[in-house]
């Protein structure tokens, strides 16, 4: 198991390299060490285009110098789960449990230890130069490049519509190894989840003999009592900071009805009002909102409307969604990415799913499957848009996206995909995958990389020099967490804005603004020294 690294030491510098047993530390004039912050100089360029009366385009190189503080201590963390008791829920708290004991087990192919793969934060590693003499590329964990929430050290909580204990639901999950759930049964057993919020209208019907664990009252008073909830768990844990995600159910999307939910003070009226078209999930996120507490959504549908987004833009409090990227999106995300940019025309996109799991169930209803065809539809726009070569403006391949429950597979769910694209001269390429994604095995190292990232940004302040976006003082970044793209098949971006969903320019983002808080520059790729003659 990795060791608890983070990325950056104490004691004091301007502009060296501060003492420590720290893995990077950067000797910069740009960079400056305090025992609370790392400050850093960035110089962001970019380019700006306008197109003339003549179709041609002219660009102009623009630079913004901007400065970024980092809190350097990582405080103690709480991540509560809406959704605790499903397959998710029981699956990470398994294997922060199981990674915090350095625990093995027996499977049917040898021994197995705990690790946290598949996870971008804990799994994998960011380039941070080549060396100064050979010139080999030097990669560091990604965990190690600034000083981050480690998951074993996350405090965990939540809430269920289900009663059931994590151990029995765990049981119930199907997921993990018997050998594994017998080591940390006795502690999930101890864990019950906190009643949460049922509007039986906005999942499938099929839900509710699960529906045993039930806040009564008004959806305002909800809202209230979630507030308390997350303060309580706060306090009983000692916990300086909370992150909140949703990990339960598919909700049906919410109807965007004009004086309901199209503002801030609308959606609040319309809480107090009760109606009909609030769903559990927008109560958790205003809840959040109005406490301060960063909230992420891990499923399909539009949690965020407008005045919920304006709602965050009000408290300035992070919000981020939706739907985790885990198994046939994100490789759709890649090679769709890949194809396009090969000059290889997509014509048409077939994927089929079926899964037998609790997700799958709820989602044999058409309310709740319109929420998940939507976010697994749009993963191609941009990158279609981006090719004016291959494509008119109103011109997209034909997309087609199918689930169906079946029962027998569990949790493993067989995704299969066709890619029918135009190559040189009429020819065509097909490409046809099948690809088993194991969903919550997946989807649970995705939950942690979000809540690690989620709670850095909250310790990450910019101010910039000049033009526009000048400020005197150090300002957070937008509500609206972009940033978790990579994570996320239906990336939310701040309102007016582009959504990327090419999966390397989503990391390459993730990466970059990780660099410019430690004062690097964006790595290039160029690897002009080894090219020029």
């Amino acid at each position: 198991m990795a060791p608890h690294a983070n990325g950056t030491s104490n004691g004091a510098s301007n502009g060296a390299a501060p003492t420590g047993n720290d893995l990077v530390t950067v000797h910069s004039d740009k960079v400056v060490y305090t025992e609370d912050a790392i400050k850093s100089t960035y110089t962001y360029r970019t380019t700006k285009v306008t197109k003339a009366a003549n179709g041609k385009f002219v660009a102009e190189p623009i630079e913004t110098v901007y400065d970024f503080k980092t809190e350097r201590k990582v405080p103690k963390t709480g991540l509560m789960l809406v959704g605790w008791g499903g397959n998710n829920g029981t699956t990470v708290t398994a294997g922060i449990i199981a990674n915090k004991k350095n625990l093995t087990w027996e499977t049917r192919t040898g021994t197995q230890s705990a690790n946290y793969y598949g996870s971008v934060i804990m799994g994998s590693t960011i380039k941070l130069g080549t060396e100064a003499t050979t010139g080999e590329e030097i990669n560091i964990p990604f965990h190690e490049i600034l000083p981050m929430v480690h998951p074993n050290d996350l405090v965990l909580g939540g809430w269920d519509i289900s009663a059931m204990n994590l151990a029995d639901a765990m049981d119930r999950a199907a997921v993990l190894e018997p050998t594994l759930k017998q080591q940390v049964r006795e502690e999930m057993a101890a864990m019950k989840p906190l009643p949460s919020v049922y509007y039986p209208d906005f999942i499938a019907a099929n839900q509710g003999d699960r529906a045993d664990n039930v806040l009564p009252g008004t959806k305002e008073e909800h809202v209230e009592v979630i507030k308390k909830n997350i303060r309580d768990f706060k306090a009983e844990n000692g916990l300086d900071k909370v992150i909140v995600l949703w990990t339960a159910n598919t909700e049906r999307y919410a109807e965007l009805i004009e004086g309901i939910n199209d503002t801030a003070d609308n959606v609040l009226a319309a809480v107090k009002a009760g109606h009909d078209e609030i769903a559990p999930s927008s109560i958790f996120a205003i809840a959040c909102i109005e406490e301060g507490v960063p909230f992420i959504n891990g499923s399909p549908q539009n949690t965020f409307v407008p005045g919920i987004i304006e709602l965050a833009e009000r408290h300035g409090s992070f919000i981020g969604g939706d739907d985790f990227k885990s198994g046939q999106t994100k490789m759709k995300s890649a090679l769709v990415d890949f194809l396009i940019s090969a000059g290889i025309k997509l014509t048409s996109i077939a994927s089929y799913n079926h899964l037998g799991n609790n997700d799958g169930r709820n989602l044999s209803e058409q309310k709740t499957f319109r929420s998940k065809e939507i976010s697994k539809s749009n993963v191609v726009d941009d990158m279609v848009a981006a090719n004016s070569v291959l494509y008119a403006p109103d011109e997209h391949p034909d997309h087609t996206v199918v689930i169906k429950y079946m029962p027998a597979v569990g949790d493993s769910k067989r995704a299969l995909d066709e890619y029918y694209g135009e190559i040189f001269l009429g020819g065509h390429q097909t490409i046809s995958m099948s690809n088993v994604c194991e969903d919550s095995l997946l989807a649970s190292p995705l939950i942690l990389d979000l809540a690690i990232v989620a709670e850095m940004m909250t310790r990450i302040t910019w101010k910039a020099h000049s033009g526009a976006a000048a400020t005197k003082e150090y300002k957070k970044f937008h509500p609206v967490l972009s940033i978790l793209s990579y994570m996320l098949k239906a990336p939310l971006t701040p309102p007016g804005t582009p959504v990327i969903n090419a999966l390397a320019k989503q990391r390459a983002a993730l990466a970059n603004i990780f660099r410019a808080c430690i004062g690097l520059d964006v790595e290039s790729d160029m690897t002009l020294e080894h090219k020029l003659f």
